[in-house]
């Protein structure tokens, strides 16, 4: 094991002009990360100088087996904590050989979205809170929890610390670790209120990059928890009961949210969101309806609500944004498997571009 960690570990700093390149994408149940490695010549600065790519779309559910090939369009790149050096992450979305969007590509009606002049203009600002479970690999139980059994009930886990109350820690701030070395400006992690589940926030980020961000992130983790036996969840109610489930919740603001007078503009943007509510919720994640079920800090799906500092409102406002009569608001409601490229910009289509 020595011996293949010291080659793992090989700097190849001046051995090679080389580097590696690993594409990532999305398979086809929408969270299924894939990846494969190239090497390029390097160092790379822009997604615009890597070649495209493809892949196996028979494999991943998004291609039939008489015309599988599925072609990887480099769209952003982040410094590769595991091979480090020049070594890059490139997170890719998917085409057909004609150039076409697979069904399964979100970013390419994000993108659209996020290039309409009217967001543009009001360069919309996003911080996701990823939450995730981590659990045993040999049984898919929450990690440090007793096989078959249960832990004491909430209440000491939240931001807690100690053997008995914060499971996976090192997995945790090796994540944060990786991710600030990425370049993914990902703003703090903490434990969450059911044991072995945690927390990370990404951003402030603009427009898709948020997206970007938070599926590298994702990446990174499952990376991670790989090394370590360990598996990691985005099910939004992964142990049923009287347990906290898991969500995404999205801060957001827009230009004319964050300037004097804001405070307003951002109740106009709350009630168009009420207005389209099931078609929000039925675009927030699988499995939603477990977790959202007016407990554990939720709003029941089936009501749209919003409140100043109110964690069971669909969309919570914070005080200071109340008194500063500026600032953004959080939609609580997209679970932890929801995908960013929708969410972020079905937020931003919803409260910018649509009529009612």
């Amino acid at each position: 094991m020595a011996l293949l960690n010291d080659i793992l570990n090989l700097d190849l700093t001046g051995i090679t002009d080389k580097i590696t390149a690993e594409y990532i994408w999305i398979g086809g149940s929408g969270m299924d990360l894939r990846s494969k490695a190239r090497t390029l010549n390097g160092p790379v600065t822009s997604p615009e100088e890597l070649p495209k790519w493809n892949y196996d779309g028979s494999s991943t559910d998004q291609a039939p087996g008489t015309d599988s090939e599925v072609i990887l369009y480099p769209q952003a790149i982040f410094k590769d904590p595991f091979r480090r050096g020049n070594n890059i992450l490139v997170m890719c979305d998917a085409y057909t050989p004609a150039g076409e969007p697979i069904p399964t590509n979100h970013r390419f009606k994000a993108a659209e979205i996020f290039s309409h002049p009217a967001v543009v203009a009001e360069v919309p600002w996003y911080g996701i809170e990823q939450e995730y479970t981590l659990l045993q690999k040999s049984v898919k139980w929450p990690y440090g929890w007793p096989v078959g059994g249960f832990p004491g009930p909430q209440g000491p886990y939240y931001c807690g610390i100690g053997a008995d109350k914060a499971y996976g820690r090192n997995i945790v701030d090796a994540h944060y670790k990786a991710c600030l070395y990425s370049g993914i400006n990902i703003s703090g992690i903490n434990g969450e209120v059911m044991p072995a589940q945690w927390e990370f926030q990404v951003g402030p980020a603009v427009g898709i990059s948020a997206a970007d961000q938070v599926w590298v992130a994702r990446y990174i983790l499952e990376r991670i928890t790989e090394i370590e036996g360990v598996v990691v969840s985005f099910d939004p109610k992964p142990i049923a009961g009287d347990w906290n489930g898991a969500g995404a919740h999205t801060n957001y603001s827009t230009q004319s949210m964050r300037e004097d007078g804001g405070f307003e503009v951002i109740k106009k943007a709350i009630e168009k969101l009420g207005l389209r509510h099931k078609e929000h919720i039925s675009a927030y994640g699988q499995g939603n309806e477990r977790r959202l079920t007016g407990r554990h800090e939720t709003a029941d799906i089936h009501t749209f609500s919003w409140g100043v500092a109110n964690r069971g409102a669909s969309v919570r406002v914070g005080r200071d944004t109340q008194k500063d009569g500026k600032g953004y608001f959080e939609d609580r409601r997209p679970a932890s498997n929801m995908d960013p490229y929708i969410v972020t910009s079905m937020i931003a289509e919803t409260t910018i571009l649509w009529k009612p």
